[in-house]
Order: C-alpha cells, then structure tokens, then sequence
C-alpha cells in the first residue's frame, strides 16, 4: 500500500486498532486516505475538526437475527446487517447484499465506498450498506420470500425515505425487493414507495434502473475515451461477471460500436469472438440459472469456455471488472498490460487489488475507480426516489439522459479535482478528494454531531 500522510497515518492505526480483522474495510479507508494529504495541506480544517476521523467510524451499525423456515419445516438463521455510514448529505442510501461472504467488514466497506460514490453523483443522499450472509442460490420462491419478510421485520425500524433507503445488490433483485417491499407496507400500514429503490415499474420503480449500473459504466468509460480522443468504434472489450452489471456494460458496449468478446462466471469464462450474443446469455444465466458452459454448448462454431483460469488472459483494449471485490490482482493487470489494454474501469464495488492499481498507473493505463465508474446505479437509485416523492413516472429516454448528464459530470469533476491538486488524468485521486471534500464541507457545517 502507498505511504499515508503523516497527518493522516494515525487515523488509519484509529481504523485498524477498533475493526480488527476487516480486511476489506481497511483496504477501502486506506484508498481514500492515501489521496488526500494535498488535501490536508490546503484545508488543515478537515484534521484539526476530526472530519476524517469520524468520517471513518459509521454513525450507526446494526446487526440482527435473521430466523426463518425453510421448506423442510426447519428453523435456519442467519445474521442481518446495516451500516448507516454518513447522513451529511442526506438519508442513507445503499444496497442490501445478500451472500456467505457477507460479515460486518465487507458492509463496512461497501458502506465506506457509498459515502464518496454517493456525493459524486451530485445527488443529496448519504451513504450506508446492509445484507445477509443468506444466500439466495438454490432456495424456493417461498424460502426466499419467508426469509426476506423476517429480515425486513427487524430492518424497518431503522429505514425511511429520510432516514435509510436501501436497494438491490448481489443477491438482491427485483423478486427480492418486492418481498422486503411487501413487508415493510404490511408492517407499517403505509405506502412509502420512497422507503427501498430497484421496485418494479408497475409499483413505483423507474425506468433504466435494471439497466442502470452497466450503463453507467459503459457512458464513464466512453467520456474517458472522449478524453483521449478515441471513441468505442471497433474496440475490444472483456467483462468480468455475467450478471446484471456485466449484461447491460455488454448491450451498451455494443450498443456504442465496441465488441465484448469475452465474460465469466465463478466457473470459468466463455471467448465469443463475434461478441457476446445477450439473447443467449440471458436465456443461460437467467432462465436456466445454468453455468457460462452452457453458453458454449449453445452457442456452437468457435465459442469456447475455459473452465477456471483468468478472463483477464483474453486480449483486449479495454477491460470491465465486473464481479466482485479484489478480483483483479497484480499478475491480472501485467497480462492485461502485455495485450495491449489501455482502459480499465470498475463496474465491481473494489475489483482491482491496490497492487495491480499500481501497475495499471505506471503504465499510464486509464483506470476509472469503482466509485466514479459504477456510480449510476445508485444516481438512477436517487432518480427512483425523486419520482416516488413527486408521485410521477419518467419515459426511458427522459431516465436514461438523466443518467448519462450525471455520468459526463461525474467524469468531468474526477477530471478537474484531480488536476486542481496536482494529479492531472488521476481518476483515483480526483474521484476520492472530489467525494470527500463536499462531504467533509457539510459535515463542518452541521457540527459536530
């Protein structure tokens, strides 16, 4: 990891010393904080008020017991979670994740990226994250529904339209939300449609927001691109994942000229050199619920799936991760190196190791940072929010535009911070210290509290 300022070094032994064992939520703050001493150097404000310090300590952490039946009559508990980061901006806002590897750390971590992705959008909303070390893979629509109306049972006292509004993530799609939804109305006898994003559109949800987190992506990465004065026409592109992210960064990819040649699944990936056909993709991942070698026995001719290995060993000029945290590792962003990349950026929360960040840095390697690139999945969140609060509906197109404008702006403001302290084209520098200081700013406004 990059050498802290000494102004900062303490602050990160504070997170170290009391989250012990949080890997991934230490990773997360020492990101950031490796960024921010040209900040400290201009605004010593931010250190002598103990900003950065409570910044790194959530205003509310809550862990409950989950207990459920499943359909064999047995009783099964899990643990749920909610991270209620930072309100200086407005009501929490983050995902519910449901999956084994959720614990206290990795929603501390996701909660921690929030805060800053949240304040890139522009959006007034704060950052939080919550989940389940449920996973939803192989259980019944009954199971899944009993268990998200357990769940929701305990998380309601804590959320509202101006207190929390949690979303999907991994695990947690439009089945899920519309169980936890349910509950919560039955629960408080009233229709918050405010209360959780990623609705369905005949219930209160907007238009693009499936879409929206891929499609985000894919407009950071074509203004990246503008930058540099090259366009998608042509290029050769490789997405991590196969879920929703990855599916809508492919069909926009295409959609703007460039070809997605490759993906993966835990199980290895799959090489569809005329580019990957979503038809078939949807019907393999979605319908079926099948592994990406299914994908090949479909599709026939030259499609390969190479069980296990790395889709970073498929060549190409710009790389998409994906799937999840820490998936890209140094030895990853060498061999992207040796085919010729010259854009990576994260549609994962925290894909790329800090290591392979450096390789992909010193070889002048555009990266676009998880918590700028992947921000519109919680923009077009907000953009739910809006309407629900206005009891109106916006068509695709008015939605989509919306999500592109706050994109070109996220964009442009990486850009432009990163230049102003003396790091020009750094898109981790610009988007950290672009997050952080409007944070930092309300936060001194409203005291210390």
């Amino acid at each position: 990891m990059p050498e802290l300022d000494s102004r900062l070094r303490s602050t990160f032994e504070e997170v170290l010393r009391r989250n012990p064992g949080e890997q991934e939520f230490h990773q997360a703050v020492h990101e950031v904080l490796a960024s921010l001493g040209p900040v400290v150097s201009k605004h010593p404000e931010y250190t002598d008020g103990g900003i950065i310090r409570r910044l790194c300590e959530p205003e509310r952490q809550i862990i409950f017991r989950v207990p459920w039946v499943d359909d064999q009559g047995d009783v099964q508990i899990n643990r749920g979670f909610r991270v209620e980061f930072n309100s200086a901006l407005g009501p929490y806002k983050g995902g519910l994740r449901f999956h084994p590897s959720v614990y206290l750390g990795i929603v501390k971590f996701l909660g921690f990226e929030q805060i800053f992705k949240n304040s890139l959008t522009g959006m007034p909303i704060g950052g939080g994250k919550g989940g389940s070390d449920f996973d939803p893979k192989g259980r019944s629509d009954a199971e899944v529904m009993r268990f998200c109306q357990s769940f929701m049972t305990e998380l309601y006292r804590h959320i509202g339209e101006y207190t929390d509004v949690p979303a999907g993530d991994t695990g947690v799609g439009g089945r899920e939300i519309g169980y936890l939804f349910g509950q919560y109305k039955r629960i408080t006898n009233r229709y918050e449609s405010g209360v959780l994003t990623g609705k369905g559109l005949s219930w209160g949800g907007s238009q693009v927001r499936p879409e929206a987190t891929g499609y985000g992506l894919v407009f950071f990465v074509d203004e990246m691109l503008r930058s540099r004065g090259e366009g998608f026409e042509g290029a050769r592109v490789v997405v991590s994942g196969s879920g929703n992210v990855a599916h809508h960064a492919i069909a926009k990819v295409h959609e703007l000229g460039g070809t997605v040649v490759a993906c993966s699944d835990s199980s290895g990936y799959v090489v569809d050199e005329r580019g990957i056909d979503l038809e078939l993709l949807h019907e393999v991942k979605q319908v079926r619920r099948a592994r990406l070698h299914e994908y090949a026995d479909s599709a026939g001719g030259d499609v390969r799936f190479v069980k296990g290995g790395s889709v970073w060993d498929v060549p190409c000029r710009i790389a998409l991760p994906c799937a999840t945290q820490n998936e890209l590792d140094a030895d990853h962003a060498k061999t992207l190196l040796s085919n010729g990349v010259a854009i990576v950026a994260e549609g994962a929360n925290m894909p790329t190791t800090p290591e392979a960040v450096r390789v992909l840095a010193e070889a002048g390697v555009g990266f676009g940072p998880g918590k700028a690139a992947n921000a519109g999945g919680v923009a077009t969140s907000a953009l739910e929010m809006q309407q629900n609060a206005s009891r109106d509906s916006w068509t695709f197109d008015h939605t989509q535009d919306r999500l592109a404008q706050i994109m070109r702006g996220i964009h442009s403001s990486c850009l432009a911070t990163a230049e102003e302290y003396g790091s020009p084209g750094d898109y981790v520098t610009g988007a950290n210290i672009a997050g952080f200081t409007k944070v930092a700013d309300a936060m001194l406004s409203l005291g210390v509290v």
